[in-house]
């Protein structure tokens, strides 16, 4: 049987997801998690959410063995909310479980005992290991809340924890792809550090035989995994998450002309304009479409075109100070 699973690779995929999508390499993960040693990849189970959800958030890779569900998430960036993802997966995942069973009958419906982990491979120091907790997002601390969720951050950066990375060669691989690529990024282009970095991994017996068959999606996606680590570390910095968005959509719901000004006042700054115009410029370069654009950000379609009509006047340049200077004469904004 082969134990490939073959998906349709979209843009929001990641190297990540892709890579253990094959059950062999996930009984590997797995195996090295669990201090198990379990030899049949074909007793495995994946069971991940494809857009659970919402359309922009789905579950990496997620597995059952032996009545144990492991949900497994990958992050290049810090995020603490992913108790709260978790818990909305592990419901899916139950609602699915149950589905033919009678959750009235007296009889205890036993479920499979869930392990929710993250993997972080970000830029920005974080410990070798830490518990993320989803009591921590409630308003009122209590000290054994009804309803916890936990969740084990590893830290699989070089140093940290190298015996699971000693465990799972696939993993140790995947990080080590990642560091050529930011190795190589301090030289290059990101396309071309990407396309730099597979021949280097290739070459050297890196995820070898999984980047030589693979080798168009993996730069692809790992090109896109940077666009948006860089587009969510921009958020962070910026505040642009604290304001842009209610103001900005606020707007365009109450219809272009009478609401946009009035969205924008609300909670969007000079400083947020010019970032987001920053962003879709890039885009622009690469010549993706406005509704790709608007999709990759995540942002409203009718104003990432509006934004795009303005910024293509100054192609291939593209002055940001000068486009967003035009926006705001044309009464865009405030």
């Amino acid at each position: 049987m082969n134990d490939e699973i073959y998906v349709v690779t979209r843009y929001k995929d990641t190297v990540f997801c892709m890579l253990f999508h094959n059950k062999r390499r996930l009984l590997e993960l797995y195996n090295a998690l669990n201090n198990t040693c379990y030899t049949d990849p074909d007793a495995l189970e994946i069971v991940t959410l494809e857009n659970a959800i919402y359309m922009s958030i789905k579950n990496d890779v997620s597995c059952l063995l032996d009545m144990r569900m492991q949900l497994y998430e990958h992050q290049s960036t810090v995020n603490p909310n992913m108790p709260m993802r978790d818990l909305m997966y592990v419901c899916a995942q139950y609602e699915k479980y149950i589905l033919k069973k009678d959750i009235y009958s007296r009889k205890l419906i036993k479920l499979p005992t869930p392990k929710f982990i993250v993997f972080y491979n970000g830029t920005e120091q974080q410990p070798e290991q830490k518990e993320l907790r989803l009591s921590d997002a409630f308003e009122i601390p209590e000290e054994n809340p009804s309803l916890e969720l936990r969740v084990t951050q590893l830290n699989i950066n070089p140093g940290y924890n190298e015996e699971l990375l000693a465990n799972c060669p696939t993993l140790f691989q995947y990080m080590q792809y990642v560091e050529q690529v930011r190795q190589f990024r301090q030289d290059y282009p990101l396309e071309e550090a990407v396309q730099h970095a597979v021949a280097y991994c290739i070459a050297n017996g890196i995820l070898k035989d999984f980047l030589s068959e693979n080798k168009a999606e993996v730069i692809k996606m790992t090109i896109f995994e940077y666009d948006e680590e860089l587009h969510k570390k921009t958020l962070h910095d910026e505040g642009y998450e604290d304001g842009f968005s209610d103001g900005f959509n606020n707007g365009f719901n109450n219809g272009f002309s009478d609401g946009f000004s009035d969205g924008f006042s609300d909670g969007f700054s000079d400083g947020e304009l010019s970032k987001l115009t920053k962003l879709i410029c890039r885009k622009l370069e690469k010549n993706k479409a406005p509704e790709t654009i608007a999709d990759e950000l995540e942002e409203d379609l009718d104003t990432v075109k509006h934004i795009c009509d303005v910024a293509k006047t100054h192609a291939p340049n593209y002055d940001v100070k000068k486009i967003v200077e035009q926006l705001q004469e044309k009464e865009l904004v405030p």
